[in-house]
C-alpha cells in the first residue's frame, strides 16, 4: 500500500496546552481522571491536563522519558531510560524491568487490549537497527518483539483487537500485523501505508472506533489518517513541523489530541512544543490501562 486514494484536507485546530516542550511526545486520555497524559522526553518530566478546568500539573523523572501510562491500579508505567518502572498512587517509585544499555532509551509506547505494555527503544544516535520492541507483563516477564528496529514508535490496534499498527520512523511505513487471539503475539508484517518522500516521517500514531489509523508526521506539518484497506482519507494540516504523536480525548473520545517538539529547529513556531487539540475529529477507543 502507498497510501493511494483522494483526501479530505483541513480542519480547525485549537491550542489545548502552550508550552515549548523540547520533545513533547505521548498523548493519553486517562478515562478514570479525565485528564490528558503527555511527556517531555528529553526534559524528563510527566505533564497532566484537564480540559475541563485547565489545570496542570507537572512530574520530573530522574531519567528521559518515552512513555507514561495509566496503570490498572492506579499511578502510571513508565518506559525510561534504563528500563520499566512503575510510579505508585502515592508516588512511590519502583523498577519493573530494568536493562541498562548504554547509549539507549527508551521511547514510545502502547498499551495492547491484554493490558501488556509494548515498550520501543531507540539509540540516541539513531544507528540503523539499535532499537526493540517489546512486550511487557504485568508480572514484569518481557518478551522480545523486534530486535532490528532504529526508532520505536507509534504503536495501536484495531477495534477488534486482531490487527496490530506500527511505525519504525526512519522506513516511512505505517506496518501492520496479525494478532494472535491466544497470546497476542504478532505475525505476517507488511506494510499497510508508506509516506512519500518530502511528507515527512511517520511517528506516534491512534486508531479511531472506523479502525482508521491517524499518524502523527514528524517534518511534516500535519496528521492523517488512513483507512483499514491503506487509503489516505484525511490530512490535517498544522502550523509546527515536527508534529509527534495523536490521541483521542475528552467526552466521548471525540477530540483529538497532538503532542509537538522543538528540537532541532532553528526557528521554531511560536506553538512549537506545545500540545494542540482537533476538536470533533471523529471517535476514538477508549484504551486500557497496563495491567502492573
Amino acid at each position: 500500500m502507498t497510501g493511494r486514494g483522494r483526501a479530505t484536507t483541513g480542519t480547525a485546530y485549537e491550542v489545548a496546552v502552550r508550552a515549548e516542550a523540547t520533545l513533547g511526545e505521548g498523548p493519553t486520555w486517562d478515562p478514570a481522571t479525565g485528564r490528558l497524559l503527555w511527556i517531555d522526553i528529553l526534559a524528563s518530566r510527566v505533564h497532566t491536563y484537564d480540559p475541563a478546568t485547565g489545570r496542570r500539573t507537572l512530574r520530573r523523572t530522574d531519567q528521559h522519558v518515552g512513555a507514561a501510562k495509566p496503570r490498572a491500579g492506579g499511578g502510571l508505567v513508565l518506559n525510561l531510560r534504563d528500563g520499566i518502572a512503575l510510579l505508585d498512587p502515592d508516588d512511590t517509585f519502583r523498577w519493573l524491568h530494568r536493562e541498562v544499555v548504554p547509549g539507549r532509551r527508551g521511547n514510545d509506547a502502547a498499551v495492547a487490549p491484554d493490558g501488556t505494555l509494548w515498550a520501543g527503544t531507540m539509540r540516541y544516535d539513531e544507528a540503523p537497527g539499535g532499537g526493540t520492541l517489546s512486550r511487557v507483563a504485568g508480572d514484569g516477564t518481557v518478551t522480545p518483539v523486534l530486535d532490528d528496529v532504529t526508532v520505536s514508535n507509534g504503536t495501536g490496534w484495531s477495534p477488534d483487537g486482531r490487527l496490530m499498527y506500527y511505525a519504525d520512523t526512519p522506513t516511512r511505513r505505517i506496518d501492520v500485523f496479525d494478532v494472535a487471539s491466544s497470546d497476542g503475539r504478532v505475525s505476517g508484517r507488511r506494510p499497510l501505508a508508506v509516506i512519500e518522500d518530502g511528507a515527512g516521517f511517520p511517528d506516534g500514531l491512534c486508531v479511531d472506533a472506523e479502525g482508521c489509523v491517524w499518524v502523527a508526521l514528524w517534518d511534516g506539518g500535519a496528521v492523517r489518517r488512513y483507512t483499514p484497506s491503506g487509503d489516505l482519507d484525511r490530512v490535517i494540516p498544522l502550523p509546527v513541523p515536527r508534529v509527534t504523536a495523536c490521541a483521542f480525548g475528552g467526552p466521548g473520545l471525540t477530540d483529538l489530541y497532538l503532542t509537538t517538539a522543538r528540537v532541532g529547529l532553528t526557528a521554531p513556531h511560536p506553538l512549537a512544543g506545545s500540545v494542540l487539540v482537533v476538536p470533533d475529529a471523529g471517535r476514538g477507543v477508549a484504551q486500557p490501562p497496563f495491567a502492573g
